[in-house]
């Protein structure tokens, strides 16, 4: 029986947005526009900062391609880079017990509330250069362009960069270990969970020279009232600020997000002597679960029913996104029925006697994504309902595990506001005077801001990317449009300097 849900109406992914202007790009408007460009601090905003994206681009810890993951040896490179950055910036730096790197500014009140700004600078495996290092490099470059105007001093509060040290969870498959430990959202017993290798976070950072105890954990939460806001610039990673033909937009909100762990126990057996009749096939239980998966998230309207006083069905439709990340199985033979599975790297760290003992599984996780909580909630209970039903019937067991979960958060009315003005100011720096409106947009993907609201109010700009592509080496922003997130930021922090 399909659940009833009520669908609270939003446009994401989508133009939320009214816009008078053609498809040309507002940076390249007309000749006028490209005279007043050969100022505007193009040394630090433009040239600079591609030069600094570029080269934490180059910091790996494979070659071929990048990737660089919580404490790896390339992090801590990288974390050192950019930590010298911060000090040419004119900051004060430091490194936290969970690696993140910090450079401060105390501006004329140090016992004000602070403004904190940042992005993370690890990455997935295969990744492109801009996602989490353009708001690292734009906040970075825009306080330098303050201290070499003589600003830096002048603003009425602290500013803070942070280099968050994990956002996207690569290494122990959970998300947000910097920002959240900032913003005290990380227990303590995080630090008994282990990587594929089977180090715990504890060992990891032990082997760093990092003191990690619960205690240092708890201390490097920051108390609510010496923070006044938390801002982040990240790449769209999505398509609309493209079809715009806009280089920036401020979002509204980021989707929440849900991931699963789900394990599926049949019985091992040789492929040629088991008759069909008579399998117990995890894997071909497993393969039918994923495109359920599919299914329910390209037609929620085929699983969910609604009451009369809900909105239509293409909120959810919009927003709805659902992905399987890692599959794996044991012993992986092409003529052996998969029995014993589980994260396929365990079974190089376990004795054979061992695995043999475990219940012949097959692993794979799922990443589910919605704007709306109570919707995420529904289309779980729903596909839970109708996976363990299809187990059932399959005569193999199944455990859904929720490994992670993420509410949708709201960004601040006042941050955005001045977001949007210091974006529109960037476009009328750059290409004269347009009559442009600065886009409003949902986040899909998870940012450092989602555990940053859990301390303070957030604001996001959003940087647009080359077809919406992200994860991926072919990730990429324009030259121009580094340079207009940079005097983005720039205008929104001269907004914080005494008159």
């Amino acid at each position: 029986m399909a659940s009833s849900l009520c669908l609270s109406s939003f446009l994401l992914f989508v133009l939320s947005f009214v816009i008078s202007l053609s498809s040309a790009d507002v940076l390249h408007g007309n000749e006028e526009a490209e005279a007043v460009k050969n100022d505007l601090y193009r040394e630090y905003l433009r040239e600079e900062a591609i030069s600094r994206l570029n080269e934490l681009g180059r910091v790996s810890d494979v070659d071929g391609y990048l990737e660089r993951t919580f404490m790896s040896p390339a992090s801590i490179e990288a974390g050192n880079i950019i930590r010298q950055w911060m000090e040419d910036a004119g900051l004060r730096t430091w490194v936290d017990h969970m690696g993140n790197v910090h450079g401060r500014v105390d501006g004329m009140d140090p016992s004000s509330a602070a403004l904190l700004m940042g992005s993370h600078y690890d990455t997935v495996v295969d990744a492109g250069k801009f996602d989490g290092a353009l708001g690292i490099v734009s906040a970075i470059s825009a306080l330098k362009a303050l201290k070499v105007n003589g600003k830096l001093d002048k603003l009425r509060r602290p500013v803070e960069v942070i280099a968050f040290s994990d956002e996207e969870g690569v290494r122990f498959q959970t998300t947000f270990l910097g920002s959240a430990a900032i913003a005290g959202r990380l227990p303590t017993s995080t630090l008994n969970i282990s990587d594929k290798s089977g180090r715990s976070l504890q060992d990891v950072l032990k082997e760093n020279s990092v003191d990690a105890t619960a205690e240092n954990l708890v201390q490097l939460k920051y108390e609510p009232e010496s923070v006044w806001g938390y801002v982040e610039v990240h790449i769209e990673q999505g398509p609309v600020l493209e079809s715009a033909g806009l280089p920036l937009g401020v979002v509204k909100g980021i989707a929440g997000q849900t991931r699963l762990k789900v394990t599926v126990s049949g019985s091992q057996g040789h492929a040629g002597t088991v008759p069909m009749s008579m399998r117990r096939d995890p894997m071909a239980a497993a393969a039918e679960l994923i495109v359920l998966l599919e299914t329910l998230c390209k037609h929620p309207q085929d699983f969910l029913s609604y009451d009369d006083q809900c909105s239509t069905i293409e909120s959810l439709f919009g927003s709805l996104v659902c992905t399987v990340g890692e599959i794996s199985l044991w012993p992986s033979a092409s003529n052996v029925i998969p029995g014993q599975a589980g994260y396929i790297s365990l079974c190089f760290f376990l004795p054979l006697s061992t695995i043999r003992k475990l219940s012949h599984q097959v692993t794979f996780t799922i990443d589910l994504r919605a704007i709306d909580d109570a919707d995420r909630e529904a289309v779980l209970y729903e596909l839970s309902n109708r996976m363990y039903s299809i187990c059932d019937k399959r005569s193999v067991s199944c455990v859904i595990e929720r490994k992670h979960d993420a509410k949708a958060v709201n960004c601040d009315t006042e941050l955005s506001m001045q977001l949007k003005s210091a974006a529109l100011l960037a476009f009328k720096k750059m290409a004269g005077n347009v009559e442009v409106e600065v886009p409003k947009l949902m986040s899909g993907a998870g940012h450092d801001a989602m555990a940053m609201a859990h301390l303070t109010k957030i604001g996001i700009l959003f940087v647009r990317c080359r077809a919406g592509i992200s994860h991926s080496p072919a990730e990429h922003v324009l030259d121009d449009d580094v340079w207009a997130a940079g005097l983005a930021v720039l205008a929104f922090l001269e907004n914080q300097i005494w008159s």
